[in-house]
């Protein structure tokens, strides 16, 4: 298994969409599921901070989601740009797998 972490300042104006698109049933999520070796996505909101989140996809290993990257890259560059206007930050905290 493979968990990738995302971190996030969402604008406040923003958070309503950001969980809709984040969410695991959002647009990342649905699009995602088009590729074989995905399993979910979990958002998680900070419950001290608002706006902070972390979203964690799981994928079945990196070879996976390459190749999901490789299939719908176009698909993704477009969503990811769509999404920029979201978020005050994004960060890659990193791909990690569970011992």
């Amino acid at each position: 298994m493979l968990h990738i972490f995302w971190e996030f300042q969402v604008k406040a104006d923003k958070i309503a969409e950001f969980e809709r698109r984040y969410g695991s049933h959002g647009d990342w999520a649905q699009l995602f599921r088009r590729a074989k070796g995905f399993h979910h996505t979990v958002l998680g909101r900070s419950t001290h901070a608002p706006g902070h989140y972390l979203v964690t996809d799981v994928w079945d290993d990196a070879e996976a989601f390459a190749q999901f990257k490789k299939d719908f890259r176009e698909a993704y560059v477009q969503l990811d740009k769509l999404c920029e206007s979201l978020t005050l930050e994004e960060k890659h905290i990193g791909d990690f797998e569970p011992l």
